[in-house]
């Protein structure tokens, strides 16, 4: 079976969970380094995809300006 693609919102909501096991109480440093690594790649993917909107984007208002 194959793996559905989650959103955007998704993605950043995950993110956002990461980001608050920080600030709890002290996480092992395995654990960690496992949320930072997976942090770090998601935020490299939500910015792809926000480059890639915005891309779109600009590409949409040239062409109205035509």
């Amino acid at each position: 079976m194959g793996r559905t693609k989650k959103s955007y919102e998704e993605k950043f909501q995950e993110l956002k969970e990461f980001v608050k096991s920080f600030e709890g109480d002290e996480l092992p440093l395995e654990i960690a380094m496992n949320n930072y690594e997976k942090g770090i790649k998601l935020c490299n993917e939500l910015y792809k995809e926000l480059k890639e909107v915005e891309g779109k984007i600009q590409i949409l208002n040239k062409e109205e300006e035509v």
